[in-house]
């Protein structure tokens, strides 16, 4: 019989659990508070998966990513999207090279800003489509073609893109289906009252703060096939199955409120990211089995471009944080409440 995962992966437990609180202790050198949006991207790096940054300028977000590539020994790359970006510019291209010793002229591929461990791609909302799309291939396939070769990525392999919410002149709103390849959508907010005064203190003296690499490469991919073997109850499947599919609103058992302010419900994606997200905020917190709790605090970040609200919702100021609250509310935590309930019974039957 195989011992539990806790005995099995003690030694792996106390690693997590030790560099996660190294990381943090790094990055609060140079960056002051988002705690929430820090433990996000770790979930997000652990579990494989691609983050959508939003916020207002001035709120430190590129020196968050870059700050994490170094707190991780990571090669990091910016690219600042602009309207006459092109696909190439990011992936590379071929280019013709004469070989001084030989005379001859051979194709040789240079590779782009995409073929590093961290990309921050700033303002994604403001290149076309054409350029946006560049990405989709090395965020799900791990690998870009440029005429008939494939070029594989760096592992591990992040992207970190940002979008300013409050300007929508010369901007190009990501399709619902790039948005889908992204893992988490954070949320960047203003600083607190303190937080604040922290960041006018650090940024307007002398001082400056070293960031010293906790993890390699190495040791990153490890984790990630770690966080996979973490054990996770059927229950909490079903669970997680619930959250989602009462956001489908032509299938039997979606919420009344979801019919009503709802245009499109989420994916199976949503359902793979929550499990997945929750397996790796379970070793973040030194616990070494999923519980509830850990799926209830990614369900926003998850769920929030995944969902559409209609024009009805839309007009009234409803937002998806908004319906994932109350899908949260209304979804039974109890096992035995779950499965008797006549609602989400049509769901598992479904």
């Amino acid at each position: 019989m195989n011992a539990p995962f806790d005995e099995h992966h003690a030694s792996s437990l106390q690693r997590v659990d030790d560099a996660s609180r190294q990381i943090k202790e790094q990055l609060s050198r140079v960056i002051v508070g988002q705690h929430d949006v820090i433990e996000q991207m770790l979930i997000a790096l652990f579990s494989r998966g691609h983050c959508l940054l939003e916020g207002v300028p001035g709120l430190a977000k590129t020196l968050l990513v870059s700050t994490l590539a170094r707190s991780l020994s990571l090669t990091f790359s910016r690219i600042q999207f602009t309207p006459d970006l092109m696909p190439a510019d990011i992936t590379g291209t071929d280019i013709i090279e004469e070989n001084r010793s030989t005379g001859q002229r051979e194709m040789r591929f240079l590779a782009g800003p995409i073929f590093s461990h961290v990309l921050l791609a700033d303002e994604i909302n403001r290149t076309p489509p054409k350029t946006q799309a560049a990405l989709l291939e090395a965020m799900q396939e791990r690998q870009v073609t440029v005429g008939r070769v494939r070029h594989p990525m760096s592992n591990p392999f992040m992207v970190l893109a940002t979008q300013n919410p409050i300007e929508q002149e010369g901007t190009y709103p990501l399709p619902e289906a790039q948005q889908d390849r992204f893992m988490f959508k954070v949320l960047v907010t203003y600083p607190s009252l303190d937080e604040e005064f922290e960041v006018a203190r650090r940024t307007t003296g002398m001082e400056q703060n070293e960031v010293r690499p906790i993890l390699s490469s190495e040791e990153i991919q490890a984790l990630q096939s770690l966080v996979r073997e973490v054990p996770i109850n059927d229950h909490l499947i079903r669970y997680t199955l619930a959250l989602v599919r009462q956001t489908r609103v032509r299938e039997d058992g979606a919420a009344d409120f979801a019919r009503k302010q709802l245009a499109w419900g989420a994916g199976p994606r949503a359902v793979q990211y929550l499990i997945l997200g929750a397996k790796a905020r379970t070793l973040l917190h030194g616990r070494a089995h999923v519980a509830v709790e850990d799926i209830q605090a990614l369900a926003r970040p998850v769920l929030r471009h995944r969902l559409v609200v209609n024009f009805a919702a839309e007009s009234d100021g409803i937002t998806t944080d908004d319906l994932i609250g109350r899908l949260l509310d209304v979804t039974p935590t109890r096992e035995d409440q779950l499965l008797h309930d006549d609602r989400f019974q049509k769901i598992f039957a479904s």
